[in-house]
């Protein structure tokens, strides 16, 4: 699983048609080249590589009139579509997914309906739950990590992470529960987008590539 499979995915849907600058601009305002390391090459990368797999479609748009290498614009595919799903449904599910691509899952639950996403997030409790009783059937919290030795910090770790994570979860099924957020069927979904040509307060560019991939220009 990726979360930068998941991230531009979703942020070429959020567009309909976006050429990787407007990704980039997008993954950046959301911040995530902080939290899912999606550097702007590797963005650029994925994006082709998306494309050699089906999951995009690449459309070329003729050059500016400053001249230079058509830019090229990115659709997500039926393929593609099905991906997406996939992946964020497995994402909200599992209980160990890496933060960053829970992370990213979490950024697009308002693509699922809420009673779906309700019961992927109930999935992962029994997890996180399972997971822990596994733990303190070797360790005992009560007792403090000192019993084992400085091993018992990892199992200390161990049970904290998932005492996080729970109730974590658990406030998220209940806000969902009470009605927070509109998810899909239930109206005009929050995107968080950036419109084309918008200023991006938290950019870190420019960077190589950017005019390729639909940037800026120099004459644009």
């Amino acid at each position: 699983m990726s979360a930068m499979r998941l991230l531009v995915l979703g942020a070429v849907r959020h567009h309909g048609r976006a050429h990787g600058y407007m990704v980039r601009n997008d993954l950046e305002y959301w911040g995530a080249h902080d939290w899912a390391n999606t550097k702007p090459g590797s963005i650029y990368h994925a994006l082709k590589q998306m494309a050699k797999q089906g999951l995009l479609l690449a459309h070329d748009v003729a050059p500016s009139v400053a001249g230079g290498p058509p830019r090229v614009e990115y659709e997500v595919t039926d393929e593609g579509e099905e991906a997406f799903f996939a992946l964020l449904r497995e994402s909200l599910s599992d209980w160990k997914p890496k933060l960053d691509l829970l992370s990213a899952a979490i950024g697009f639950i308002v693509e699922l309906p809420r009673e779906e996403v309700i019961a992927l997030l109930k999935q992962r409790l029994a997890g996180l739950e399972g997971w822990r009783t596994s733990v303190t059937e070797y360790y005992t919290p009560a007792e403090g990590p000192a019993s084992l030795g400085h091993i018992g910090e990892i199992m200390e770790l161990w049970v904290t992470t998932a005492d996080d994570g729970l109730e974590w979860t658990r406030g998220l099924i209940q806000r969902l529960e009470a009605g927070s957020y509109v998810m899909a069927g239930e109206g005009e979904t929050f995107k968080g987008v950036l419109p084309e040509g918008a200023e991006n307060p938290y950019a870190t560019g420019p960077h190589p590539g950017d005019e390729a991939a639909g940037g800026p220009r120099k004459g644009d």
